[in-house]
């Protein structure tokens, strides 16, 4: 088998604040901004790597999720607690000190993990959580 990753979603709440964190700040380019019933899809990755996306959606629209399913995914955005992704950066230190400098949330300032991955933390404006790792 040759398998790939094509797509990782996230959730969003404000579709606005996450094209300007992702495309402004992380630098991601936007591939696709959909709506569709007044609600909001967007598509973002890296330019060098077209074939890697994120789709940013609204929260809790599959079919079949509950209105108390959907309760509580909104509560676990908001306290950061339902959606994840790690990012990876051959300069960690120069891309922590962008975000920081783009007013956004940190988690975790850039530090050495027992486990020998060197990342920091940031939350985006959904209360997504991203790790950014350092290649070596």
């Amino acid at each position: 088998m040759n398998l790939t990753i094509h797509q990782a979603f996230l959730p969003h709440n404000d579709p606005d604040a996450a094209l300007a964190f992702y495309r402004d700040t992380l630098g991601f380019e936007v591939r696709n901004d959909v709506g569709y019933n007044g609600l909001r899809w967007l598509t973002v990755g890296p330019a060098d790597q077209p074939g890697t996306s994120i789709v940013l959606h609204p929260p809790a629209v599959d079919p079949g999720i509950t209105d108390d399913e959907r309760r509580t995914v909104v509560e676990m955005m908001a306290k950061g607690t339902y959606a994840s992704i790690i990012l990876a950066t051959k300069d960690l230190d120069a891309t922590f000190e962008r975000l920081q400098a783009g007013d956004t949330e940190v988690v975790q300032e850039p530090v050495e993990q027992p486990y020998g991955i060197r990342d920091c933390a940031f939350r985006d404006p959904a209360g997504n959580l991203i790790r950014i790792q350092e290649l070596r």
